[in-house]
């Protein structure tokens, strides 16, 4: 059982929850903004509860999806999926309990969350997918890791003003930032097996066009929430800017070490802006 139960806990990456916390700062900052300060603990507890369940979901999903792909790959080869130990019935098993579960929170809110929830659910099933057909997925992806931001909106005032969408533009360019990070660890992979990445896409543009993305994510932001006019947020966005002035140093050699690092220090540049977000409401 204790092996069991270590297999499942490998195959949503409990180990790595680096993975739920870039979906996590978006959707509290998401939840403060539209509260205009603190949500209360209901919210915040299904909300967080949520997105580890269905990132855990996600996860049952995307490897079965990918497992005659990810045995290619020397980062995913051993998943639990892809090197056999368990089978595609169960992981999908699973990620569908987990959906469950997190469906069951989604039913304690307003029922406009719950109709937004089908749409985050149908793009998390397409992303897997995505990856043969999309020449960058990861625009794809930064649409499931963002739809907290309208489904907080949702939660909160009932409906999903402009404002929302705005910063699921701008958290979704994020997204492309630290996933483009990603992709370029498995560049020399993914093209031998055929796989689409918006790093193999971007080619010799790759590290400008993230820097860029950064920009757009930061500075769209600030824009948007008044940050000249708040020295907290301001200063929890300039923390985030010089985080990734130093993604840069890490990822403008192309080093595969270098890349994966950055991409795994990118929570701390959501917390950044979720920490300037929730001050700024003190």
């Amino acid at each position: 059982m204790r092996q069991k139960i270590a297999l499942y806990l490998d195959l949503i990456r409990w180990n790595r929850p680096a993975g739920w916390l870039l979906l996590l700062w978006p959707t509290l900052s998401a939840l403060w903004v539209a509260s205009g300060g603190f949500p209360g603990w209901h919210l915040v507890a299904v909300f967080t509860l949520g997105t580890i369940l269905m990132r855990s979901a996600g996860c049952c999903l995307n490897d079965v999806a990918d497992r005659d792909f990810d045995k290619h790959v020397k980062r995913t080869a051993e998943r639990p999926v892809t090197s056999g130990r368990m089978g595609v019935k169960e992981a999908l098993l699973l990620g569908a309990a987990l959906a469950l579960l997190a469906f069951g929170l989604v039913l304690t809110l307003r029922p406009e969350t719950l109709a937004w929830s089908f749409a985050a659910m149908a793009v998390a099933v397409a992303y897997p997918y995505a990856k043969r057909f999309v020449a960058m997925p990861q625009a794809v992806l930064g649409v499931a890791f963002s739809f907290g931001i309208p489904m907080a909106y949702a939660a909160v005032i009932g409906e999903v003003p402009w404002q929302a969408w705005a910063l699921l533009a701008g958290n979704l360019c994020w997204v492309l930032a630290y996933d483009t990070e990603y992709a370029m660890v498995d560049r020399d992979d993914d093209l031998k097996i055929g796989m689409k990445t918006s790093a193999i896409t971007l080619g010799d543009w790759d590290v400008r066009a993230i820097m860029l993305f950064y920009a757009v994510f930061v500075g769209l932001w600030g824009v948007l929430l008044e940050a000249w006019q708040k020295p907290v947020l301001l200063a929890g966005l300039a923390a985030a800017a010089l985080q990734a002035l130093w993604h840069f140093v890490l990822i403008k050699d192309r080093n595969r070490d270098g890349c994966f690092k950055a991409f795994r220090l990118n929570h701390w540049v959501g917390f950044a802006v979720f920490a300037g977000v929730a001050g700024s409401y003190l």
